[in-house]
């Protein structure tokens, strides 16, 4: 079954989607794991990602911006937004990836602690739940449903509608997952990519399927 109706699809041209990654706190800064239950503010690095993110995709014509709740994602996304002047639509599906007990644990205790679980949560894919915390697979169920219904949207709108683009402000594992649903990657491909703070990355829905136009893109 095709991303978006073939008739719809041709009538009205494919959906943009802008995958953006939030910018800097002060746990990236100072290597610590940050999941879905951490609420941590971008620090002045990471305003000035937003600042610069916000003029980098300015002259695109977006239709919505959508965030997670998380301070760092919401902020980055309301300078964003505040460039076309749009409201920043929140949505709790997009909050990162729930790591349970690796929560504002330092990378260097990680690898000492959790050393045995994460090479099998690593081989695994992703299908293996974190201690009190998720899997990928839960995570991916969660976020593609966001993505369903702006594929619905897409379609539902009048076709002078049709050449705008949707912007989604997440997280790392966040915009992984839906780049690997997109392109119909297994989960455990998310070993071979990375995602910078800031980093943009654009999917394109068309009847055929969809196709990745650019990945972490931080020139700006």
């Amino acid at each position: 079954m095709s991303l978006v109706d073939r008739t719809e699809a041709t009538r009205k041209g494919p959906l943009k989607l802008i995958l953006v990654r939030h910018g800097e706190t002060s746990w990236n800064q100072g290597h610590r794991i940050q999941g879905g239950d951490s609420d941590i503010e971008l620090n002045e690095t990471g305003l000035e990602q937003a600042r610069r993110l916000g003029a980098f995709l300015e002259n695109e014509p977006v239709a919505v911006v959508l965030s997670s709740p998380l301070r760092r994602a919401a902020a980055t996304a309301q300078v964003i937004a505040g460039r076309h002047g749009l409201q920043v639509e929140i949505d709790q599906r997009l909050k990162e990836l729930r790591v349970g007990d690796l929560e504002g644990m330092s990378y260097s205790n990680l690898r000492t602690t959790f050393s045995q679980f994460l090479m099998q949560w690593w081989q695994d894919g992703g299908t293996v739940k974190l201690p009190n915390g998720e899997s990928l697979i839960e995570l991916q169920e969660r976020a593609w449903n966001v993505i369903e219904n702006l594929l619905q949207k897409h379609k539902a709108a009048a076709a002078e509608n049709a050449n705008t683009a949707s912007i989604v402000v997440s997280h790392y594992f966040v915009t992984l997952v839906i780049i690997l649903k997109a392109l119909d990657l297994p989960l455990h491909s998310f070993t071979r990519f990375r995602l910078d703070l800031g980093g943009v990355s654009v999917l394109e829905f068309r009847d055929s399927g969809a196709r990745l136009l650019a990945f972490n893109d931080a020139s700006y």
